[in-house]
C-alpha cells in the first residue's frame, strides 16, 4: 500500500496526537493518588502505545489487523476508592481523570473525520477501531469518576 501525500500528513498528525496520549497516561500514572486509577492510566497507556504502532505500521505501507473491541468501556467496572466527602487526593484524582476524558473526546473527533481521508478500506477499517477504543478509553474514565463521586 502507498500512502498519499495527505494520507502521509494524516497519519503523522494522529501518530503526534497518539504519543502526545502515551505520554499524557505515563506520566499522570506517576502523579494519581489513587492505585485504581493508577491501574487504568497504565493500562491506557498500553492501549494508546498500540494504536501509535499501528499507525506506524501503516505510514510503512501495512496495514495492521484490529480486532474491532467495542467492550471494553462496556466492561469496566472499577472500585470505589473516595467517599463523597472532599480531599485533595480526590481533588487532584478528579482533576487528571477529567483532563485525559477531554483528551479522548479530541483524539476520538479526530479519529472519526479523518477516517475519510483514505481510500484503503483496511487502513479506514483500523482508524475506525481505534476511534471506538478511544471512546471506550473515555468511558472508563468517567465510570472511574462516577463510582468515586467525582462526576
Amino acid at each position: 500500500m502507498i500512502l498519499s501525500e495527505k494520507e502521509t500528513t494524516v497519519i503523522k498528525d494522529l501518530q503526534t496526537q497518539e504519543q502526545c496520549c502515551v505520554e499524557k497516561y505515563e506520566r499522570y500514572s506517576k502523579l494519581a493518588k489513587d492505585q485504581v486509577l493508577i491501574d487504568l492510566f497504565t493500562d491506557l497507556h498500553g492501549k494508546e502505545q498500540k494504536h501509535l504502532e499501528s499507525l506506524t505500521q501503516v505510514l510503512s505501507g501495512k496495514v495492521p489487523s484490529c480486532d474491532c473491541n467495542d467492550s471494553d468501556g462496556k466492561d469496566y467496572n472499577p472500585a470505589a476508592t473516595y467517599s463523597m466527602a472532599s480531599s485533595e487526593d480526590k481533588k487532584t484524582d478528579c482533576f487528571l481523570a477529567t483532563d485525559c476524558i477531554g483528551t479522548e473526546k479530541l483524539v476520538s473527533s479526530t479519529y472519526n473525520t479523518e477516517v475519510f481521508a483514505f481510500g484503503d478500506p483496511g487502513v479506514r477499517k483500523l482508524l475506525a477501531d481505534i476511534q471506538i477504543e478511544e471512546q471506550n478509553h473515555a468511558e472508563m474514565l468517567y465510570k472511574y469518576k462516577t463510582v468515586n463521586s467525582m462526576a
